[in-house]
């Protein structure tokens, strides 16, 4: 019976210290950056490319416009991932958009949303691809597993951009 009682009282503390977690830290950010041998022109073409999409996002399987023109401020999207098997559905708004230099969203899910930005920097040939990501979650609940996911949030990115890279040095179309 004591030892219950022990177990009882340390599955309660890690309750609380789960929710302080989620309370304390409702929003993570993170910042991620390769660097490509390509022109930002060729670069952007390469990453706006729907049909490249699944080549380089992670279980990315279809986007389906609701509203706007896509690719334009204000367009509004449905972008569908499968992650573990399962398919999640997100609306993506487009923020901001400058051709060549910046794409910024935000994606809406039931868990979380996120505002997402990506940049494109050229210098000598090459060019600085910079992604930042705030992801805030939706519910107390939410928010605490929000607040332990930033590493493999931004080490998922990481292996998003890799994987751009390779298909932006791979492509002959410029």
């Amino acid at each position: 019976m004591k030892y219950l009682k022990y177990l009882l009282i340390l599955i309660l503390i890690l309750g609380i210290v789960f929710i302080a977690k989620g309370l304390l830290t409702p929003s993570i950010s993170y910042e991620n950056e390769i660097t490509v041998n390509a022109s930002a022109k060729e670069s952007w073409s390469v990453m706006n490319n729907e049909t490249n999409l699944p080549k380089w996002i992670k279980g990315f399987k279809k986007i389906e416009p609701v509203s706007g023109t896509p690719n334009t401020v204000g367009a509004v999207s449905k972008v569908y991932i499968e992650e573990q098997g399962e398919e999640m559905t997100m609306e993506e708004t487009i923020t901001a958009v400058k051709e060549n230099e910046l794409m910024a969203m935000t994606f809406t899910m039931d868990f979380m949303n996120m505002d997402y930005e990506m940049s494109f920097k050229e210098k000598d040939g090459q060019t600085v691809i910079s992604s930042k990501s705030t992801t805030t979650g939706n519910g107390i609940m939410a928010k605490s597993m929000v607040s332990f996911m930033k590493g493999a949030m931004s080490e998922q990115e990481d292996k998003n951009l890799m994987n751009l890279k390779n298909l932006i040095e791979g492509n002959s179309s410029e």
